[in-house]
Formats: structure tokens, C-alpha cells, sequence
């Protein structure tokens, strides 16, 4: 009786079996007749492959580049800001399948940690924050510069100041953006005046902070550049203690990435041909300029006209000449122990 019981539940687990194997034949039939007759993967699969991807198709399909981004830093004033309130670069870029992103800095240190940091691909700077960037490790290059503007920056004192003379400075508070331009302003200055930077007590404040220190008497001198300098002169009929004439050039550089200025060199191009033929406008129409840029930068017509005489304009290549300068400028930072180590300006130039 056991042994025929076991022959029993044998024989239905078999019929079980080969009943599940017959449905699942059939269920695979059907799929892949349904397959076959109207899922979209099949009628893809099905199509020819002109119908899918003809040549015309794709050349007319938008490229990569189509949709790249060049993100512009800049300064208040300057000649960025000037093309950018002027506009048109907007479309000359647009032509190449370029869109542009802008973001505005206080100072050049802050912009060019942006281009450290990967946030920026290009941008104008003065003399002295590609140094401090460059000693720091950012991997920029130099692109161009302006026209020498010595006059463009300043040391100023308040009205009333018993300070006469660079001599007077000896022991002074000095404000100044950290990094900026006028660093290297104030440490010819004192040189030409018999005092080491060591004789006054520098105080790094950004723009708007040495302002406010400045007039509530927290410093003694403020070393400044255009056109915080003007406003600042004209509003406190604050006193010029000494301009950069025959002490420094004052230059002002465009400057990117590395990678952006090898791989998209015709967007760099673009750039520099615009700045060159904004500021070429800006040149013979100054009072245009300052109300162009006055609502822009909240300052005032006059402070602006003022800022724009003290200026050059117009974009040269870098030659011999500028990397010999900006050399020299690195070095005496370097002797100073302003930047940590000492570094050579031909390995930001592009070959």
C-alpha cells in the first residue's frame, strides 16, 4: 500500500511539472509574438537605420558646444563691467554656441579664488592678485592686459590728516584690500620714501570696509583704486597723499583657466576682440560711459567721469616687457614674504 501511494504522489508531481513547462512555452509564444507585432523596442529594433539616425538628422541636432557656458567674473568699473553694461557680447559669442553667466567681485583675490576653485573661467584682475594666486597654486594665464593706468589707484588721507608726507606714515594704520593692486603701490611708495613695510601696521579690509574705517577715523591712510577711489575723494574731499605716477604701471589683466584657454580658444577670441572695441567706444564717449554705469555701480556721474580720466583703455598681447614686470613684482613680494614661495610668471603664459 506505501509503495503504491509513493508511485501515486510520483506520477502527479510529474503531470505538475510538465504542465508548468507547457504554460511557460506558451507565455514566451505569445510574448514574443507581441514583441514582434507592436512593442515600440521591436518596431526600433525593426526600423532601418536611416529611419533612425539619417546623416541629416544628426548634423542638424545641436552640439555639445551649443550649450556651453563661459562664466565671466568682474570687478565694479573696469573694462569687463563696461562691456558687459554696454552689451553685445551676449550675441558674438551666441554665433560660436556660447552663452555667458556673469558674477561680480568686490576685488581681484576674490575672483581669481573663484578661478581656483573652479566657479569662473574668466576675468580682469590688476598687477598683484595673479601673483598671490599663482605663489597659491590656481592655475590661471595671462590673456592680454590694458594700457598703464598709474593714476588709477591712490593712497589717500582724510581732509584734515597731520599726514604730509610718506614720512608721516611711520607707525600709521594702513587700509587695503589683501592681495590687491595697491599692495604693490603702497610698498613702492614707502620704498621711495626711506620707510620699510614693516614701519606701518597694514590693515586688509575689502573696499567697502576701508571706506567705513577710513571716515570714522578706525585708519589712517586708505590705499585705494579706481572708482572707490574718486567717490571716496569727492564725497570726503579726502586728500591724495600720492597717486601711482612714476611708481607703478597699474596694468589691468584679463586672465582664465588653463583648460579654458587651450580649449576654447575661439570663445577667448571673442572676448578679447569685444573688450577691445567696447573700450575703444568708451575711450571717446567717458561721460556716456559714467551714466551708463552710474545706476549699475550706485555711484554718482561726477565720481565716475573722474574714475574714467584716470584711466587707459584698449586690450595688448603680453609680451617680454609685461612678463619682465610682472617678474619683478613677484620678486620683491617674494623678499617682502608676502607670497610663500617664489614664482616664475613665464609658467602662467601660454605657449
Amino acid at each position: 500500500m506505501k509503495n503504491t501511494i509513493q508511485k501515486n504522489n510520483k506520477l502527479v508531481s510529474g503531470v505538475i511539472v510538465l504542465a508548468l513547462v507547457f504554460a511557460l512555452t506558451l507565455l514566451s509564444a505569445c510574448g514574443s509574438k507581441n514583441n514582434e507585432a507592436g512593442s515600440p523596442s521591436a518596431k526600433a529594433s525593426s526600423a532601418s537605420p536611416s529611419a533612425a539616425s539619417s546623416p541629416s538628422e544628426e548634423a542638424a541636432s545641436p552640439s555639445v558646444e551649443a550649450n556651453k557656458t563661459i562664466r565671466i567674473g568682474y570687478q565694479k568699473y573696469a573694462s569687463i563691467n563696461i562691456l558687459k553694461e554696454k552689451g553685445g557680447l551676449e550675441d558674438k559669442l551666441k554665433e560660436i554656441g556660447y552663452k555667458v553667466e556673469w558674477t561680480q567681485f568686490p576685488g581681484g583675490p576674490q575672483l581669481l579664488e573663484a578661478v581656483n576653485v573652479g566657479s569662473i573661467d574668466f576675468g580682469n584682475v590688476g598687477e598683484a592678485p595673479p601673483i598671490f594666486a599663482q605663489a597659491a597654486g590656481t592655475p590661471l594665464v595671462y590673456l592680454g592686459h590694458s594700457p598703464a593706468s598709474p593714476k588709477a589707484e591712490a593712497i589717500l588721507v582724510p581732509e584734515n590728516s597731520p599726514i604730509k608726507t610718506g614720512a608721516d606714515l611711520k607707525g600709521k594704520k594702513v587700509a587695503l584690500n589683501k592681495g590687491s593692486n595697491v599692495h604693490y603701490l603702497l610698498v613702492k611708495y614707502l620704498e621711495k620714501e626711506g620707510l620699510k613695510y614693516s614701519d606701518i601696521e597694514v590693515v586688509f579690509l575689502p573696499p567697502a570696509d576701508a571706506r567705513a574705517a577710513f571716515e570714522s577715523g578706525n585708519v589712517d591712510a586708505w590705499v585705494i583704486w579706481e572708482p572707490f577711489y574718486s567717490a571716496a575723494q569727492l564725497a570726503t574731499k579726502a586728500r591724495v597723499l600720492a597717486d601711482g605716477e612714476g611708481l607703478v604701471d597699474n596694468y589691468e589683466y584679463y586672465l582664465s583657466t588653463r583648460k579654458f584657454a587651450e580649449n576654447d580658444k575661439a570663445a577667448v577670441d571673442v572676448l578679447l576682440e569685444q573688450l577691445n572695441e567696447s573700450d575703444k567706444w568708451a575711450k571717446e564717449n567717458q561721460s556716456e560711459v559714467a551714466k551708463l554705469l552710474a545706476p549699475a555701480l550706485g555711484l554718482d556721474i561726477p565720481s565716475l567721469e573722474q574714475a574714467l580720466s584716470h584711466r587707459g583703455f584698449g586690450v595688448e598681447p603680453i609680451t617680454d616687457d609685461i612678463i619682465a614686470a610682472q617678474q619683478k613684482i613677484a620678486d620683491v613680494f617674494f623678499e617682502l614674504k608676502l607670497i610663500p614661495t617664489a614664482i616664475d610668471i613665464n609658467d602662467a603664459i601660454l605657449k
